[in-house]
Formats: C-alpha cells, structure tokens, sequence
C-alpha cells in the first residue's frame, strides 16, 4: 500500500525533472562567461548587455509581441462570437460548416495552414493588389489560426454555465445585447482571458506558418531565432529565452491570481 504513493510521486517528479531542467539549464547558461554554451567559464550578465544591442532580435521581439497582441485580441473576439453560437443558438443553417470550420485547424498541420495562406494572399495581392506579405499577412494567419483555440475555450465555459440567470434577466424585460454585456460576459471573463492567453502564446510561437506568410523585413522572433540557433546556440540566445521565461512567468502568476480573486468574489 505504501509504494503506490511513492511510485506516484517519483512519476510526477520524474515528469516535472524532464520537462523543466532543460529551461532551467537554458536559465543559467544564460550567465555563462564562456561563448560555448556547454562549458561553464564563470558568472557574466555581458550576454544581455549585447542581447539589447543587437538590434535584428529587438526589432523582431516587438514585431512577434504586436503581432501576438493583434491576433490574440481578433481571435477572441471570433471566437467568442463562434462559441456563443455553438453553445447557445441550437440548430441553425451552417451550424455544422461552423463546427468544422473551428475544429479543421485544430488537427490539420501547421505548414498545410502556411502554404494555403500563402496561396491565398498571393493570389489576393495578384486579383486586388492587396494585402502586400508582411506584419498584416501574419496576423491574418495567426487570427486563423488561433480563434478556434478561443472558440473551444468560450463554447465549454458557455456549456457549463449556469443558462437560467440569462433567462431571468431576459424574463424581466433585458434585450438580448444588455443580457451579454452584464451578464453573460463577465460571466466568462475567466475563459476569454485564458483564451487570450493561449491564442497569445500560439501566435509568439509560432514558426512554420509566420515563415510561409511572412515577406521581406517582417520576419518574427521564432524566424530570427531559428536562423541564428541553425549555425549554432549562443548565450545571446539563451539570454532572450531566459527572458521570455520571466515575462511569460509574470503573466501567467498575473492571470492566476486575478482568476483567483474573480472566484472568490463569485463564491462570496
């Protein structure tokens, strides 16, 4: 009876050791003096003094984190929109089109996304003149991409929701749109940041469909760090990695404790 704890706690720890030693070594060889990343040559911080004067990387942080930024706000906005329509209108003509519309980038590879959106803006930009491949191309993909993450998010939390508070409002007399605002909607604060967060962090991420989609000087963090780790790992870049650690860190201890307080005060 007493090795069942122990063989589940050395599993989660086991677990726990090999998805986050790699960061955490990333996280010291940060300050390593030494340029070879796998020989310690004694405690430095020079690598982030030329991380913030290396002006490639910089320029293509603010890029990603805009971009990020964008997209997550659309896709939250569409999705939200999407799952409210799932969840809460019933049988509708394209109902089914909707659903598998939000569930086909769920499980369809990344570069299948990027050339079909490659395609798609090149032909635009030939039929219309519009829109020229950069920042708006991107963000265009990634809107695609990530608001049925937002959708699957919102749709669940609307499901489990409690629908009769929305019919008492109704019921006394609150049109449809003071019944979302007030009521529904703050309702599902907690899933429209989670999937802002989540659509967030797809987007910063990602790689394969920001390379098909991307044009000439508008290349994203996940581009130029690529293209700098194919000829080798630098402290520079475990620098920036170790700083994207820290942000992501903060935001998400952030996000925590106001969804913490937001379920206390709902409980009170």
């Amino acid at each position: 009876m007493n090795r069942k704890p122990f063989l589940l706690y050395t599993a989660i720890a086991f677990g726990y050791a090999f998805l986050y030693i790699p960061i955490i070594s990333v996280v010291v060889y940060s300050f390593n003096k030494s340029r070879l990343v796998t020989v310690w040559g004694g405690f430095s911080t020079q690598w982030y003094g030329k991380l913030f004067e290396n002006q490639q990387i910089l320029d293509a942080a603010q890029r990603s984190f805009a971009i990020a930024a964008l997209s997550a706000t659309f896709a939250v906005v569409i999705g939200t929109a999407s799952g409210l329509a799932l969840a809460r209108f019933g049988r509708f003509p394209g109902r089914g089109l909707l659903s598998l519309m939000n569930s086909a980038p769920l499980v369809m590879p990344e570069v299948m996304l990027g050339l079909s959106g490659l395609l798609l803006f090149v032909s635009l930009q030939h039929l219309v003149g519009w829109p020229q491949r950069g920042m708006t191309t991107i963000m265009l993909a990634h809107i695609t991409f990530t608001a049925c993450y937002v959708t699957v998010v919102v749709r669940s939390r609307l499901t489990q929701m409690d629908q009769s508070l929305e019919d008492a409002a109704m019921d006394l007399g609150a049109r449809p749109w003071k019944v979302f605002f007030l009521i529904t909607l703050p309702l599902i604060a907690p899933a429209l940041l989670a999937g802002w967060l989540l659509a967030f962090t797809l987007s910063l991420d990602d790689l394969v469909i920001a390379s098909f989609t991307s044009g000439p000087g508008a290349s994203t963090l996940p581009m130029v760090v690529y293209s700098k780790v194919k000829l080798g790992v630098t402290p520079e870049i475990n620098a920036l990695a170790t700083l994207i650690v820290c942000i992501v860190t903060a935001a998400v201890t952030i996000a925590g404790v106001l969804l913490h307080r937001q379920n206390r005060r709902a409980r009170a």
